[in-house]
């Protein structure tokens, strides 16, 4: 297998605030974006020649992937104009694919071991992992490695093997997309009409990400990987211990605290005497001012949080401007996402560009939309719409 077909082309209307800026591969994990795990993930195993099928907002995939040699691959892009599905999408790619090729979703963390064996797998054929949540995915029946069936979102699953969206196919896959708009109904189409695909399990990382909470768990999966690296300067009395990442140009002043896995950035100014914990990632040009502690989080790019800070849980996007005394402690939640009910243990989710005043106070599970302004001594809940004026 010489060529992977990734699909990059969504939006990700659930990840919002976060998506309305930014495609959903280009969600920054652990420093980079998502889909850039996947092509690295590809290069590592000998795949170099890749299509990508961009679609919302692709001129920042453009921007960022370029021709693809800074990752050591060669990509070609295919524009999907309306995103009307996973077959669809594919459908496009038709004139760009070779006679054997790779599917995989540009949206999910995927390690280079996760499809190590699955390279060399004979098409048709479907990667799948057990998971403990089955009923977010397409539940697949599987008898002597050969797939029965794909049953997607039940209410109720049959078994906890599910569908990665990973798929080794020939070009004969495009003669049974006709109609469908999605991979998984051209599969039970495939099915039905006595066409065998087999089914090869995988315990490698694969993580999906659907609600802005996921980001949080992508991060975590990702910093478990990463190497101590210290640039920029360690003042001293700095305390740093397990895995820490320092970018360079990036200032960690006297007294701070900080338990990795950690990532921090470059050209930051962090402390003195601030505690930053376990799982938490922070972007480029970020300051982190006097005895804020941050945990479990991802801080983007281009952030100034002020002095006294408690940040835990949090996903905050770039170029917000946090003055002192913020607190976005976490907590069980119930938390709707397009009329879904779902109990989480999350802190704050901030889109892009908001400026908060000081000693706001966030309640867990709060959606903060893009663009918002909150006056000092304001209490958040629930879900704020972009450009929102709290006053």
């Amino acid at each position: 297998m010489k060529q992977a077909v990734i699909l990059a082309a969504g939006e990700g209307q659930r990840l919002r605030p976060f998506t309305v800026t930014k495609p959903k591969v280009m969600l920054s994990i652990a420093g980079k974006p998502i889909l850039q795990y996947v092509v690295e993930s590809l290069a590592l195993n000998g795949i170099r020649n890749i299509v990508l099928v961009v679609g919302y907002r692709r001129e920042q995939v453009f921007d960022y992937m370029g021709s693809g040699e800074q990752f050591g691959v060669d990509i070609t892009y295919i524009t999907q104009e309306r995103q009307l599905g996973t077959a669809h999408a594919l459908a496009q790619a038709k004139a760009a694919t070779e006679n054997e090729f790779l599917v995989l979703p540009g949206d999910n963390l995927i390690e280079a071991d996760t499809i190590g064996q699955f390279v060399a797998i004979k098409p048709e054929a479907m990667l799948v992992k057990r998971v403990d949540n089955p009923t977010r995915y397409g539940v697949v029946t599987i008898d002597n490695g050969m797939v029965k069936d794909i049953v997607e979102k039940p209410r109720e699953a049959k078994s906890n093997v599910v569908n990665t969206g990973i798929y080794a196919f020939t070009t004969e896959i495009f003669s049974f997309i006709e109609a469908q708009l999605d991979i998984p109904d051209v599969l039970n189409n495939m099915l039905a009409q006595g066409e065998p695909i087999s089914a090869q399990k995988t315990d490698g990382t694969w993580l999906d990400i659907v609600y802005p909470w996921d980001i949080l768990s992508l991060n975590d999966a990702v910093l478990r990987q990463i190497q101590t690296n210290l640039g920029g300067t360690i003042e001293t009395g700095v305390s740093l211990k397990g895995l820490v990442s320092v970018g360079k140009d990036t200032v960690i002043r006297s007294n701070s605290y900080i338990v990795g896995p950690v990532v921090i950035g470059n050209n930051c100014d962090i402390g003195p005497n601030v505690c930053i914990l376990p799982a938490t990632s922070i972007g480029d040009n970020v300051v982190i001012s006097p005895f804020s502690n941050v945990k479990n989080s991802v801080i983007s790019d281009d952030i100034s949080i002020g002095p006294s800070c408690i940040i835990q849980d949090s996903v905050i996007d770039k170029g917000c401007v946090i003055k002192g005394h913020f607190t976005a402690c976490s907590d069980q939640a119930d938390v709707e996402v397009d009329d879904e009910h779902h109990l989480v243990n999350i802190g704050a989710m901030l889109g892009e560009g908001c400026s908060l005043g000081n000693n706001v106070v966030a309640q867990p599970g709060v959606i903060v939309g893009n663009h918002c302004q909150v006056q000092a001594l304001k209490l958040l809940s629930g879900r704020l719409p972009d450009k929102s004026l709290v006053f």
